[in-house]
């Protein structure tokens, strides 16, 4: 299957300027790693974006593995829209407004 567009919400970019920008203020290399996990998870979303569970209002949820995020997005014809790159604290469904 050819990779799919993969976009970001305007909150979500948001989101991972905030924690890039958290783990810089712990290192750059925490940063680093967590822009490479982040570029990693997305290239899987983009090759496989059924693959991972279905979550609530038609989105799909990608666990990442180092770092306490989770990646929401919607499968759509031509693209994937990433709603929310959601900190596992946080309240969840947060998001859901988007």
């Amino acid at each position: 299957m050819p990779r799919v567009r993969v976009e970001f919400d305007p909150t979500a970019a948001e989101e991972v300027a905030a924690a890039e920008n958290w783990y810089r203020k712990q290192s750059k290399s925490a940063a680093a790693a967590f822009i490479a996990e982040l570029d990693r998870a997305i290239g899987c979303i983009g090759e496989s974006p059924e693959r991972w569970s279905e979550h609530t209002h038609g989105t799909r949820r990608f666990v990442m593995r180092r770092f306490p995020f989770s990646i929401i997005y919607r499968v759509g014809p031509a693209t994937i829209t990433i709603f929310a790159v959601a900190h596992a604290r946080r309240l969840p469904g947060y998001w859901e407004q988007r």
